[in-house]
């Protein structure tokens, strides 16, 4: 496979990273590889399945790469750690895609680096394809996230709680820049430095902000705007992160970091899926709190930057934080308007949609097939609403208001059905269907874990043979609980 490296990072950002290698794995082996997200890379699909898995496992270096691990802080469940970094990842390099868009090509669990603090720097089979799995998923949902490339299984064993099968990822960003990065160089740096990475942050992701007059002041408009809309799309899908620290908070705007991530069954605002996440610090409903919280250490990683280009900007960096309560809040009723099937904005969609929130609470209905029920009832079929519900009116009065404003926009009911089918996904990687790919994979099957990447893969159109995919988590299931994976 030729892999045309483009390593701008490396080139141009020296001391921002440590130059790091991988460990070569004892028995490389290809477990499944993305050949279309590679073919929209223009990588050259000319590679055995023994040469991609030795290429993606760190078993050999491709030529042209320039292996770093990223310095970066964050904030850790409301706690600055200063010094974090790629404990347990491996940037190769960069590519330019056919489009002249750049990606970064990292490993996951490659091994140690300068920053693994003691760690091993492995991963274990189920956190790879648990990722690889969960982002595809997320893609297909046109959910802002990045990819995964390959997963390989290494030959040798993990030990966490007990040993497990270890693996790679392949990760594919638009860049692994995150706010924990900004962190890390105003903690121990300053100024020159930040305006070096916040220079170098807009020239990749943001060219036009360059002009600005205060570059990153925009830049921290930018971020900003990016991390609504995101969070918007995350609540929109009912998923939940699980783990919204700054060092997993990109810069480009994507999903990042699928450790203890999970999506809900029935609904319920405080649902915490995370292990380590005691106190519900990221549950569902306070993913935007979270997500302020983070923006505002953002802004204050970049006031000395924002300072040094404007002193003014300061107090205009304050009220953009200011505002981003109102600004998520906009963009969550944009995202909500397209998921009940109307085209414009109208007066009181606020409160039909906190109304909703508050029924799908009350009656713990399933999260994901609710807004494709609605899309039936639109039909004429009231029947998959009412097998979602206790009891066949439990929700007549919220309907009759939300029916009453569809006919006041005045479109064709099967239309805005068909819409709202096309962005109210109907297969997601529901948490006992992964559970139980995840154990036949690491039992060495790894059929129902294709069969359900398959699924997710087309979340929005409806197939006979799939069925049972689209339904909620049987009763016997269980409390889920997902666990972080390093």
């Amino acid at each position: 496979m030729n892999i045309a490296f483009d390593n701008s990072f490396h080139r141009t950002m020296e001391g921002f990273y440590a130059p790091a290698e991988a460990a070569p794995p004892p028995a490389p082996r290809l477990l499944a590889f993305n050949r279309p997200l590679a073919e929209q890379l223009g990588l050259t699909l000319d590679a055995s399945d023994e040469e991609l898995a030795r290429l993606f496992s760190g078993g050999e270096l491709p030529e042209g790469a320039a292996p770093l691990a990223l310095a970066y802080a964050g904030h850790q469940f409301g706690h600055f750690s200063p010094q974090l970094g790629d404990g347990r990842a491996l940037l190769l390099g960069e590519v330019v895609a056919p489009g002249g868009a750049r990606f970064d090509i990292q490993l996951k669990g490659s091994g140690p680096t300068p920053f693994s603090r003691n760690g091993d720097g492995k991963a274990a089979i189920g956190p790879v394809l648990r990722e690889y799995l969960v982002s595809e998923a997320m893609a297909a949902m046109n959910v802002p996230t990045t990819r995964s490339l390959a997963a390989v299984a290494t030959g040798e064993r993990v030990q966490r709680e007990r040993a497990h099968p270890g693996a790679v990822l392949t990760r594919i960003a638009a860049s692994h820049i995150r706010v924990g990065t900004f962190q890390f160089f105003a903690a121990h740096f300053g100024a020159e430095h930040l305006k070096q990475l916040a220079d170098y942050s807009i020239e990749r992701h943001f060219p036009e902000l360059a002009d600005a007059p205060n570059p990153p002041l925009a830049l921290l408009e930018r971020v900003v705007l990016l991390q609504c809309d995101l969070v918007a799309r995350w609540l929109g899908i009912g998923f939940i992160h699980g783990v919204m620290n700054t060092d997993n908070v990109a810069i480009s705007g994507e999903t990042i970091d699928y450790g203890p991530c999970a999506f809900m069954d029935r609904f319920a605002a405080e649902t915490v899926f995370s292990s380590i996440d005691a106190n519900g610090r990221y549950s569902y409903a306070r993913q935007p709190q979270i997500m302020h919280w983070n923006m505002a250490r953002f802004a204050e990683a970049l006031l000395p930057a924002i300072h040094a280009a404007d002193e003014g900007g300061v107090e205009e960096a304050k009220a953009v934080v200011a505002r981003i309560p109102d600004l998520f809040r906009t963009a969550w009723l944009a995202r909500m308007r397209a998921k009940l099937g109307f085209e414009e904005a109208f007066e009181g969609e606020g409160a039909l949609v906190d109304a909703l929130f508050a029924e799908l609470e009350r009656h713990a209905v399933d999260f994901t097939g609710f807004f494709r029920a609605l899309a039936s009832l639109l039909r004429g079929d009231g029947g998959p609403l009412a097998a979602l519900l206790p009891e066949p009116d439990a929700m007549a009065p919220w309907i009759a208001d939300w029916w009453a404003a569809i006919e006041r926009e005045g479109a064709d009911p099967v239309a805005r059905a068909s819409a709202m089918d096309a962005i109210n996904p109907l297969y997601i990687p529901r948490n006992h269907l992964v559970e139980a790919a995840l154990e036949a994979a690491e039992g060495g099957d790894m059929a129902p874990w294709f069969a359900l990447l398959e699924v997710v893969q087309n979340p929005f159109v409806e197939r006979e043979a799939c069925g049972d995919y689209a339904k909620p988590a049987p009763a016997d299931f269980g409390p889920y609980i997902t666990y972080c994976g390093t």
